[in-house]
């Protein structure tokens, strides 16, 4: 019997992962195993009765069903783990034998490790529908995820002399600049750190330390503290030309490396000219305001202590950001609950405070929303327990122009090169299957010679403002024809069939 043919037999069972254990006339040994990795991953079914061999599946039954059953429950309410497991139990005849199936959830955070016999040298995860052994680093992992919301509200030995005073300055500046009758503005600094908890008993919190502290205290307890950002001009390490074509040298501690960060990432996403204040180019677009919540969801909910480190890399194709330390719940459960739970629930709320995040599951929704309406592709979203991956893809994998195309726009050009600009802008058009007015057409004229210009010398070029400039190149990004690759100064453009 295949894994589908069995599945199709047991047909009420909500089939996640599963494990089968031939359980002839006792409950095996192994199933402890199982009971463990499903209980601190993702939860699974334990079937009873069946034996697996390679991908043969061979159903044996089990000869005393009510006994196998009573045992394997008294072991799990007993003593055998650290905490007592509830299985929901079912039981079925197929081909004249009785199989038992018995579903383990995932436990609760705050529960993890699940081990047994009294030894965390017992502690199983689940890995490529196998049970393994977790090292010492994931069963660390676990213990920190149990602490959920507390770990950065612990005292470290430093004082507030231990802070960077700029930091704070321009933390406490850029609060009164965006609300200036907050009741905060008027306290000393003391005061101030005390009211965002991270100063309790003049000792510093590890959340103050980490938004507000000098670069040795906080290597002092957390080594080799950083936020890894690297932009890679390929799809992949393989298809780039060297390793990383820029990385983020090192900051002093999370609100500058925030800033600093940000600068980067807006430079790698397409913002289409809209007038703010001051005539300045407005932001506030749905896809700049979800790769900001991703920044900001990764300093709230990264552990600090784990040995891998958070990072961004921005490919030519996608923008990721990586998270170690895993989500309080199913994402599932978090944007349809709109449920927060942040890991660090003081950096959260000093985030909060000059409203650079979100709750965290109306965080997700702008991620997702907003990076879909203007790309049109949902950010894919992927971890495990320790873990959890956010990818931004520019678009579904958009086919830039052959040589050959190039060839054939630039052979139009040399052809018409006395043509008004409209007429050429048409001829242009027409080989790229879309409506172009001149200085749109300008513009693919000039990136055909130059795809490493910018808009500043192209707005030399053609004789028109910046401004103007911007808004050709919006109206080429939306007819799906031009995006920008990288930086204004190290990036390029490329033409989209």
């Amino acid at each position: 019997m295949t894994k589908e043919e069995l599945i199709k037999r047991l047909e009420d069972i909500e089939w996640e992962d599963f494990e089968v254990k031939a359980a002839r006339s006792a409950v095996p040994q192994s199933s402890w195993e199982t009971v463990s990795s499903f209980s601190n991953t993702a939860g699974g079914w334990l079937i009873f009765g069946v034996q697996q061999l390679g991908k043969e599946f061979i159903i044996q039954g089990v000869e005393n069903p009510e006994k196998i059953e009573q045992d394997f429950i008294t072991a799990l309410r007993g003593g055998k783990f650290n905490i007592k497991i509830q299985t929901t139990n079912k039981k079925y005849k197929v081909n004249g034998v009785d199989i038992l199936a018995f579903h383990v959830a995932s436990a609760p955070a705050k529960f993890k490790p699940i081990y047994f016999s009294n030894s965390l040298k017992n502690t199983f995860i689940r890995t490529g529908s196998g049970d393994q052994r977790a090292t010492q680093e994931e069963i660390d992992a676990m213990f920190r995820n149990s602490s959920f919301e507390s770990k950065d509200k612990e005292l470290t030995d430093f004082a507030i002399s231990d802070l960077d005073e700029e930091t704070v300055h321009r933390y406490r500046t850029y609060l009164q600049n965006i609300e200036p009758a907050h009741s905060y503005n008027s306290l000393s600094n003391a005061e101030f750190l005390q009211k965002l908890n991270v100063l309790i008993n003049q000792k510093i919190t590890i959340a103050g330390l980490l938004v507000f502290g000098k670069e040795d205290c906080i290597n002092y307890v957390i080594p080799d503290f950083r936020i890894d950002y690297l932009e890679i001009a390929g799809t992949s390490y393989s298809k780039a030309p060297a390793r990383y074509k820029y990385r983020l040298p090192g900051e002093e501690n999370l609100f500058n490396y925030y800033f600093s960060v940000y600068k980067k990432l807006i430079k790698n996403i397409d913002i289409p000219f809209k007038e703010g204040k001051n005539g300045f180019r407005d932001e506030d677009q749905p896809q700049v305001n979800a790769v900001k919540e991703a920044l900001v969801n990764l300093l709230m909910h990264t552990d600090y202590f784990s040995n891998a480190k958070p990072r961004i890399r921005v490919f030519t194709d996608r923008i990721e950001f990586f998270n170690p330390g895993g989500l309080p719940k199913k994402l599932e459960d978090i944007i349809n609950e709109d449920f927060s739970m942040p890991r660090n629930s003081t950096i959260a709320k000093i985030f909060r405070i000059i409203k650079l995040s979100e709750n965290i599951g109306s965080g997700f929704h702008k991620m997702i929303n907003g990076w879909e309406s203007y790309y049109k592709v949902k950010p894919d979203i992927t971890g495990d327990f320790d873990s959890y991956t956010i990818t931004f893809k520019y678009s579904q994998a958009p086919q830039v122009t052959t040589q050959e195309t190039v060839e054939k726009i630039t052979k139009i050009i040399n052809e018409n090169k006395d043509l008004p600009k409209k007429e050429l802008g048409v001829k242009l058009g027409e080989e790229l299957g879309v409506k172009l007015g001149e200085n749109e057409a300008e513009v693919i004229r000039i990136i055909v010679e130059n795809n490493l210009i910018t808009s500043v010398e192209l707005s030399k070029r053609i004789g028109i403002s910046t401004t103007a400039i911007e808004n050709n190149i919006a109206k080429l990004k939306k007819k799906g024809i031009l995006r920008r690759v990288g930086s204004d100064k190290g990036g390029y453009w490329e033409i989209l069939k």
